[in-house]
């Protein structure tokens, strides 16, 4: 079986699953992102906002391979770049952190160790950029796959929690726990990178 891990560009978001290569619940802030749902132009925001980041800031993302087939993908990128984050009562994330947007690993894949393969990948990136810390809003009532990860699956994985809240709590992973992280970890991320995503409802927070 051969995988191979590749930045996230506009010659690969098509590999992305149809409603994630559309999904803007992130990039925008709620009422453009509502506007641009309406207007029938996720796609080409989706597609503005990735050249914007990766001009600016670098690659926010990771897409992974096995045997030349997309079988998962990771998002991620500093909060100035993440309007959505700002609608969250438990902003802002950390200075000395990326905020995790959204992650998945298509079901046939799981199981396979390339959660943590993936994860770990990022991890390296991150460090290498000069952060400590990657955070994530949790959301924890989570009853089905959508844009935000269940906060219980983040604290499975090893995130803890620097601001609660009952519905969206925000959490952190320290980079270099995540580089330590054995096979044992791989069902539980299982179950977060297996836990997205829908096609996106935009609601008020």
């Amino acid at each position: 079986m051969g995988r191979r891990l590749v930045p996230l560009t506009l010659d690969n978001l098509s590999d992305l699953p149809r409603p994630c290569r559309a999904c803007i619940f992130w990039e925008l802030d709620p009422v453009r992102g509502d506007a641009a749902v309406r207007a029938g132009r996720s796609e080409l925001e989706k597609e503005s906002w990735i050249s914007a980041v990766l001009l600016d800031w670098g690659s926010c993302g990771r897409v992974v391979y096995v045997d030349d087939v997309p079988a998962g993908f990771v998002l991620y990128a500093p909060p100035a770049y993440v309007p959505r984050s700002q609608a969250f009562s438990t902003s802002p994330v950390s200075a000395d952190a990326v905020q995790l947007m959204t992650a998945w690993i298509s079901p046939g894949y799981q199981g396979q160790g390339l959660g943590r393969v993936m994860v770990q990948t990022v991890v390296k990136d991150l460090l290498r950029r000069g952060f400590r810390g990657i955070e994530a809003f949790g959301d924890a009532r989570w009853k089905e796959p959508a844009c935000l990860l269940p906060a219980d699956h983040l604290l499975a994985v090893g995130f803890k929690t620097v601001r609660p809240h009952p519905s969206y709590p925000r959490l952190r992973l320290e980079l270099r726990t995540a580089l330590s992280w054995k096979e044992d970890m791989e069902l539980a991320l299982d179950r977060l990178l297996g836990a997205v995503q829908k096609e996106p409802v935009l609601r008020p927070l």
